[in-house]
């Protein structure tokens, strides 16, 4: 018989790529996610991995039990958060958010929400999306522009545009729009967890604009802190301006992005405490963020 272990154990290798962090990411000693894949191959007659190439591939075995692993998961994910006393004990909430969400009114919004029991997982948009559609996180605070969204209900928060952020005593803080030209000779911070990274740097590059970088990081915090202090100027969404930055928009420059909360569309239709649960989230997101101009 194929147990709940074994599909939890056969998920966690996929979805990390590596039996070492499977096993971390699941508590358990590699040797025994080990057994516990080989007893499972052992009972369905095939290999499920292929183990003969650098990072683990699925055979095709593995790939037609995927999505039926998938489907089990969640079913089980999700009678064990919403039938009344089916678990051994409450299960956290499980909340995804973009690491380029201003950290203030993420953390204002959280603030407001009492009695829910949350863990918060941080990870690209595209990777959210397909968590919460996967049973793995229960939803997600997230960019769902340019994104599948087939079968997750999406609660629309805000949308906001991108434009410069720049230090409060800057030369051109005091306009509302520059152009691409007018900052060739700034220096420029990267802010490399930007969902919009690409198509800033085609945007730049495009204009013969080719200014110098003083910091790169995928911390948001520290980048904007670096503006505030004058190292720099980014690009960035409206909603990431902070004290002692200036945000002003840049000519052309038409990118923006839609935040919602993506919810697995048939459990937000059917479970009455999952939907609750969303709701509330929602309640408190849409106070703290709003619509940005």
């Amino acid at each position: 018989m194929i147990s709940r272990q074994h599909i939890r154990q056969f998920l966690a290798v996929v979805d990390t790529g590596s039996f070492t962090r499977a096993a971390e990411s699941i508590g358990i000693a590699q040797p025994s996610l080990s057994i516990g894949i080989r007893d499972l191959e052992e009972r369905l007659g095939e290999p499920l991995f292929d183990r003969q190439r650098p990072a683990v591939r699925l055979t095709a075995a593995g790939n037609r039990l995927l999505p039926i692993a998938r489907r089990i998961n969640s079913e089980f994910l999700r009678a064990e958060r919403y039938i009344p006393g089916l678990a051994t004990k409450a299960r956290p909430f499980i909340l995804g958010v973009m690491p380029t969400l201003a950290i203030g009114k993420l953390a204002q919004a959280i603030g407001q929400v009492t009695g829910l029991e949350l863990e918060i997982i941080e990870k690209d948009a595209a990777s959210l999306l397909r968590a919460v559609r996967q049973g793995r996180i229960d939803c997600a605070l997230t960019d769902h522009a340019a994104h599948d969204v087939e079968g997750l209900r999406i609660l629309p928060l805000s949308h906001e545009d991108y434009g410069v952020l720049l230090p409060d005593g800057h030369r051109l803080a005091a306009q509302a729009v520059v152009d691409a030209e007018d900052l060739a000779g700034e220096v420029m911070i990267a802010r490399r967890s930007c969902e919009r990274l690409r198509e800033t740097s085609a945007f730049f590059i495009s204009r013969g604009v080719r200014p110098r970088f003083s910091f790169k990081s995928h911390n948001d915090e520290r980048a904007l802190a670096l503006v505030a202090a004058g190292l720099g100027i980014t690009v960035a969404p409206r909603s990431l301006a902070s004290e002692g930055t200036r945000f002003v928009g840049l000519a052309d420059f038409n990118l923006r992005r839609t935040i919602g909360l993506a919810a697995r569309a048939n459990d937000y239709a059917s479970a009455g405490a999952y939907r609750h649960q969303c709701d509330r989230l929602f309640a408190a997101f849409r106070a703290a963020f709003g619509d940005q101009a």
